[in-house]
């Protein structure tokens, strides 16, 4: 059987597609409301928060590591990377992240 998605061979038996996730079975649509292909429909929507059992000062970058599905350590990377690049001002937008989020 061949996915009507992405045209993967996949076995007779399987309700899912092993290279993209879409459904295989008949009638089920694989695109949402805005025609736009959604191979996971009942996934919760992912929400921006702060994580506090992996904070080092405010769990503002464990919680943009979970948002992104990045690891933790990058996002922190990232961050003081951008802390010394002048124009941008992350030291504030970090102060920012860390009052709006709503925790964990």
């Amino acid at each position: 059987m061949y996915c009507t998605r992405c045209g993967a061979q996949n076995s007779d038996g399987s309700r899912f597609c092993t290279a993209c996730g879409a459904s295989t079975e008949p009638g089920a649509s694989t695109y949402g409301a805005g025609g736009t292909a959604s191979s996971w429909a009942s996934a919760p929507p992912r929400r921006l928060r702060r994580i506090m059992s992996e904070k080092k000062i405010g769990g503002v970058c464990a919680g943009f590591a979970e948002y992104f599905e990045m690891d933790v350590t990058l996002v922190r990377l990232i961050w003081v990377a951008l802390v010394l690049i002048p124009p941008f001002p992350a030291g504030i937008a970090y102060i920012i992240a860390w009052i709006v989020l709503p925790r964990a």
